[in-house]
């Protein structure tokens, strides 16, 4: 399993509590912390260091939505792929949106991946363990040489 925590960005305490029981459910046991806007989201990321500081240790994978208040999760991703202390971090939007101009604007900006939530319990708890599963297990994480 990779090291490293999860971080997951979501406005919605129900759609919160679904995705921690599915990460629960599928045996991923990263630390896990939770952002509730992209306020909190950037500030997790690059904690309170200046434009030049380096970053705290980053998350594994940020699954991010994209209706957030203070600031939307488009943003949120803007600000990471376009910063070189963040840019690496995989980012999965996981939204209810199915917009076309949404999907588009995600893949422009540099997300790794695009997920449409699924309204039933039973998908959307087999997408999020999937997804967990691939970030922490199968995927190999960039690894910074900081020599």
């Amino acid at each position: 399993m990779a090291d490293g925590r999860l971080l997951i960005v979501e406005d919605d305490p129900d759609d919160e509590a679904l995705i921690l029981r599915a990460l629960k459910s599928a045996h991923v046991t990263n630390p896990i912390d939770i952002a509730h806007d992209g306020v909190e989201a950037l500030a997790h990321i690059f904690g309170d260091a200046g434009p030049d500081a380096p970053i705290p240790p980053p998350p594994v994978v940020i699954l991010l939505d994209l209706k957030l208040p203070k600031i939307d999760g488009l943003e949120v991703l803007r600000r990471l792929k376009s910063d070189p202390r963040s840019h690496h971090i995989p980012v999965v939007i996981l939204t209810s949106s199915d917009e076309q101009e949404d999907i588009v604007r995600s893949y422009r900006l540099g997300v790794n991946s695009y997920v449409r939530k699924p309204v039933d319990f039973g998908r959307f708890s087999t997408k999020v363990a999937q997804l967990g599963l691939y970030w922490t297990l199968i995927n190999q994480p960039f690894a910074e040489d900081r020599s």
